[in-house]
């Protein structure tokens, strides 16, 4: 066995073959085996491991961020087509309905019927247009709001052609 100065002898000797052999006899690993004789036993800026420390972490939380991000526009452009399609379905209704009453199959004004049906359907009529031959125009926006602006929706109604 190896007495405690023999064995600082050889930690301070790094390269020493038969410290390594003495080492090994003993059950035990040297300090040096496996690493290069100018970073054995150092972790510090000057050394492999020192510059890349921490690098993962930085790496991760910047895929983080990025998926955030990809996932918050997904959603905004996911809101903006539902309230897109919900503008669309209010000024279709709201046409259908102001054509019935040109038309005489219901009862009331055209633009103020439309009105009616859009406020509903949680939209406001932007236009209302009777057009040629029993047809009528209108332009619907919705009260609910997304952060990429106002939904919109334009429809047109009349009799077949």
């Amino acid at each position: 066995m190896m007495g405690n100065a023999e064995r600082r002898h050889h930690v301070k000797g790094r390269g020493n073959a038969v410290g390594v052999l003495k080492y090994a006899a003993a059950g035990l690993r040297h300090p040096a085996v496996g690493r290069s004789h100018r970073t054995a036993g150092r972790c510090g800026p000057g050394t492999r491991d020192g510059r890349e420390r921490g690098s993962g972490t930085v790496l991760a939380a910047g895929l983080a961020l990025v998926v955030m991000t990809a996932m918050a526009v997904m959603l905004l452009l996911a809101q903006s087509a539902v309230l897109a399609s919900r503008a669309a379905a209010a000024a279709d209704l709201a046409a259908l309905a102001a054509a019935d009453a040109l038309r005489g199959i219901t009862t009331g004004e055209p633009c103020s019927v439309a009105a009616e049906v859009a406020a509903r359907h949680a939209a406001m009529v932007l236009g209302c247009s009777e057009g040629a031959g029993q047809t009528v125009e209108v332009r619907t926006e919705l009260v609910d709001r997304s952060l990429l602006g106002a939904a919109t929706g334009r429809a047109r109604a009349g009799p077949p052609p």
